[in-house]
């Protein structure tokens, strides 16, 4: 079912795509999970090394409760998901640090696993005048910059009952005028595009596998590849990668061995998600897994298909930070903190190094020749990017973290379970 209060007026497909890819470029904004390319990297620089929860923090907005979700941001809106109580809502905030609004978007949370989650952890997305909030509850809902609801849908009701151990995780991609859904579960699976002016379906297509229990189920984010004249979305769960057609949603390829036959683990889960460069697919999997490097030409399935693989790395994948692909390299992040850093088309390693010890749930970031590294504990290592392994510095922020770092617009975006904080530099 959806409710609807108004509509956005429409624009043509291709005026949308120029005006969302340039004004992020321009302002550096942060208008999705992973950012403009999808892929944890941005272009500022100048931004702060060093910091701690009170050092180099232009402010901290406390928030109602704890959340994964990773926060959006265009020119000076901020935007976020959080629990309040039972209540599932989207926050907006300013770039002084001050809420502007909170939206109840849905109901009924749940705890995942104590203290790993909730039913906030899909991330919003925004293409500067307005926003889209995912709840786990399966709920998706539209708002303008002021708050006001333009449209809501329940995935449940539309397309049957999510079955999902630990409830529905995956954040929608926003391109164009379309915003793309992976609902990869037990007892059969579906990628969606949704018109983003109305919520209305324009086009539903199966996503079979014969993945088994738990393997079926996928808590991952689809991305889109695009280079040149290719474009596809890449939706990742159930045993393999698959790349869709924008248009309708048809196959045009896959991509298993990610749960090899002659040891399947019935619940290898997928959580990390894919990550694209020029002409380069890094695919994570899970449970120390291999993560395989591809070329995106493909047709059917391309398994087994020596010519649209560039490597295999047979082990050690993140588990749940997603891979980060900057400067010939791929750099990833495994949950205990160690860093692998790998060329992105030989898959040789050059290290694989610990940093600061812990969980990781977090996904690295990339900005002016660093990576961040965000653990559980909320302790940010700062590592110089390149193939020689090197701390530049470790910021404590002292309250727990398992959403991603974001940069926009000369400031860098902490989401830590009590608070928002911007760090600005030298205050």
């Amino acid at each position: 079912m959806m409710s609807r209060r108004r509509v956005l007026s429409p624009l043509p497909t291709g005026l949308i795509v120029i005006c969302l890819l340039s004004g992020s470029a321009v302002a550096g904004n942060w208008p999705q999970w992973r950012g403009i390319g999808f892929d944890g990297v941005s272009e500022e620089t100048g931004l702060p090394v060093e910091w701690s929860a009170t050092k180099n923090v232009a402010w901290r907005l406390p928030l109602p409760g704890p959340a994964g979700a990773t926060p959006v941001v265009w020119d000076d809106h901020i935007f976020l998901t959080s629990i309040d109580g039972q209540d599932l809502v989207l926050i907006a905030a300013d770039r002084k640090g001050t809420q502007l609004w909170s939206k109840a978007v849905s109901t009924g949370n749940r705890n995942i696993r104590g203290d790993e989650g909730n039913f906030a952890s899909p991330s919003p997305c925004t293409d500067g005048e307005h926003v889209w909030a995912m709840m786990g509850t399966g709920v998706l809902a539209c708002y303008d910059f002021d708050g006001e609801e333009i449209w809501k849908t329940d995935l449940p009701e539309r397309y049957g009952r999510i079955d999902i151990q630990f409830g529905f995780a995956s954040t929608p991609v926003l391109d164009g005028g379309r915003l793309y859904l992976q609902i990869i579960q037990s007892g059969g699976s579906k990628v969606v595009a949704l018109d983003k002016r109305t919520g209305h379906e324009i086009w539903k297509q199966s996503r079979p596998t014969d993945a088994r229990d738990e393997s079926e189920q996928s808590y991952a984010s689809p991305i889109i590849y695009r280079d040149g004249g290719r474009e596809m979305l890449l939706s990742h769960g159930g045993d393999y990668i698959v790349a869709h057609r924008l248009t309708d949603g048809a196959e045009i390829w896959r991509c298993g061995g990610l749960n090899p036959k002659g040891r399947y683990n019935n619940t290898l889960r997928f959580i990390a998600s894919p990550v694209a460069a020029a002409d380069l697919i890094v695919v994570p999997s899970a449970k120390n897994g291999p993560v395989l490097g591809l070329r995106p030409n493909g047709q059917g399935d391309i398994t087994n298909v020596a010519a649209t693989h560039w490597w295999t790395h047979p082990q050690n994948t993140p588990d749940v930070p997603s891979p980060l692909i900057q400067g010939g390299l791929v750099y990833l992040c495994r949950e205990n903190g160690n860093l692998i850093v790998l060329d992105a088309k030989t898959g040789e390693e050059y290290y694989e190094h610990r940093t600061h010890s812990d969980r990781y749930r977090a996904s690295p970031l990339y900005a002016d020749g660093k990576i961040y590294l965000t653990s559980r504990d909320g302790t940010i290592t700062v590592v110089k990017a390149g193939k020689e392994f090197e701390v530049l510095a470790t910021n404590t922020m002292g309250e727990n973290i398992t959403a991603s770092p974001v940069i926009a617009n000369g400031t860098l975006y902490l989401r830590t379970f009590d608070a928002l904080y911007a760090i600005r530099g030298a205050q």
